[in-house]
């Protein structure tokens, strides 16, 4: 009896633990928890398609690479950009410190899995960081837009025309990396301490998107701060409403989207939609108009990383990831590229048509799509027109006798020996018909 109350009384450490934190497992607080998160850790299951594109390769921006052997030149021109802002605020660094760490535990959860090494006891490293990396990043913006930033020398590695020209692409995409994200509510604190104006959600927007992507449409006032630099810019290719397509009998079609070629075979029209939108792909009497995709060496990149916000981030949506898929399913050779290039839908700076199919092809690889979206809807709209019988026979005889001189020859060759035996066979037999139906002769007069 004794043995049994010790053991009782000596419970295992984990049951300890497990029991101290039975409180977690009330849904609000779970709630509270996951709200927050906007920054992740990409998994090794989605990396395996390319882990290099989630790798930044010039700078680090926020805690997940902070310390890689490969970013740390960085560092000390980060120290330069922050010594520059407040030489030329005027505000000491104090300011700057109070105002970020009143947002440390909003700034803290945005990371998700964010090691203990920069929680409590490393708090003042974690606001360090921020603070340094911030300033960093307002500064790469301001000197791209020629914002009155003249206080760097004419010979700049970073801050200079010829930085602008030779290292700010790279910075630009290490900023659509997603384990590479600042969250805006920093930029935002940073700048109302540097300029004393309220904070404002519009204008850390537009900054970032102009720097971003200086022709993107910019977003809509009033819609709130964004997440991070990745959020804003998928934000803005993705406005307006997609195409309201009412249910038909084919809801239930499953089947995948043929190629450009085929479709364009079976009559089906491309051309350009109005707006870059990707919500923007419509069909509508034969045509299917879609919007103008950029094809360059951060395409991939760019695609891959919003494809994996998307997929970690709870209420993202699968925009981009079901406009991916859709590339996909339409581009399965240079000549699906070549087509859609020659109505403008692509444009390809990359040079080689079938380099572009590739991309497509492998960054839609272990996509999750969800049901009846509204690409779904035009997708069935398109089979249904490829399967009306006459488009389909118009397809199956462009592909098997029009595809090549020869085919074509041999098809022409026999219609032409066709013609002619008919043409034989009726002046053979006409005569025939003539002598045998010919009126009889009318009578001698007498």
């Amino acid at each position: 009896m004794a043995a049994a109350g010790s053991s009782s009384s000596n419970k295992r450490a984990w049951v300890l633990d497990v029991e101290k934190t039975l409180k977690e497992a009330d849904k609000s607080v779970e709630v509270s928890r996951w709200e927050r998160h906007c920054i992740y850790r990409v998994l090794a299951c989605i990396k395996d398609i390319k882990s290099k594109a989630y790798q930044p390769q010039v700078v680090s921006l926020g805690p997940f690479h902070h310390g890689d052997p490969n970013l740390l030149p960085m560092e000390e021109h980060k120290r330069r950009a922050l010594r520059h802002l407040l030489r030329r605020a005027g505000r000491p660094l104090d300011h700057f410190v109070a105002a970020v760490e009143d947002a440390a535990e909003l700034l803290e959860s945005a990371y998700m899995d964010l090691g203990l090494e920069w929680r409590r006891t490393g708090r003042e490293r974690f606001l360090e960081m921020m603070i340094v990396d911030g300033c960093f990043l307002l500064e790469v913006m301001r000197t791209t837009a020629g914002k009155n930033v003249d206080d760097y020398a004419s010979n700049d590695p970073i801050f200079s025309t010829h930085g602008i020209l030779y290292m700010v692409p790279y910075i630009k995409r290490d900023m659509l990396m997603l384990e590479n994200q600042l969250p805006l509510l920093l930029l935002q604190k940073l700048n109302a301490v540097e300029t004393g104006k309220p904070p404002n959600d519009d204008f850390i927007n537009r900054m970032v998107l102009r720097f971003l992507a200086p022709s993107s449409r910019l977003l809509q006032p009033g819609i709130g701060l964004g997440l991070h630099p990745l959020d804003v810019f998928r934000r803005s290719m993705l406005f307006g409403e997609y195409q309201k397509i009412p249910n038909s009998k084919d809801t239930q079609d499953n089947d995948i989207i043929r190629s450009a070629v085929e479709l364009y075979e079976a009559g089906i029209g491309f051309k350009m939609s109005k707006s870059s939108s990707l919500h923007d792909i419509q069909f509508r009497h034969g045509v299917l108009s879609m919007p103008t995709v950029p094809v360059d060496d951060s395409t991939e990149y760019m695609f891959l990383n919003m494809m994996a916000f998307e997929r970690l981030h709870v209420g993202a949506g699968n925009d981009v990831t079901a406009y991916v898929f859709f590339m996909d399913n339409i581009i399965d050779s240079a000549k699906d590229v070549a087509l859609l290039s020659s109505k403008g839908i692509i444009q390809n700076a990359v040079g080689s048509d079938k380099a572009v199919a590739k991309l497509f092809n492998s960054i839609s690889r272990d996509v999750v799509l969800e049901q009846y979206s509204a690409l779904d809807a035009v997708q069935r709209q398109v089979n249904g027109y490829f399967r009306q019988p006459w488009n389909m026979w118009r397809a199956n005889l462009i592909h098997t006798y029009f595809r090549s001189p020869w085919a074509f020859l041999s098809l022409a060759a026999a219609v032409f020996l066709l013609v002619m035996t008919i043409m034989q066979t009726v002046y053979t037999v006409l005569p025939f018909y003539r002598q045998d139906g010919s009126p009889p002769s009318a009578p001698s007069p007498m």
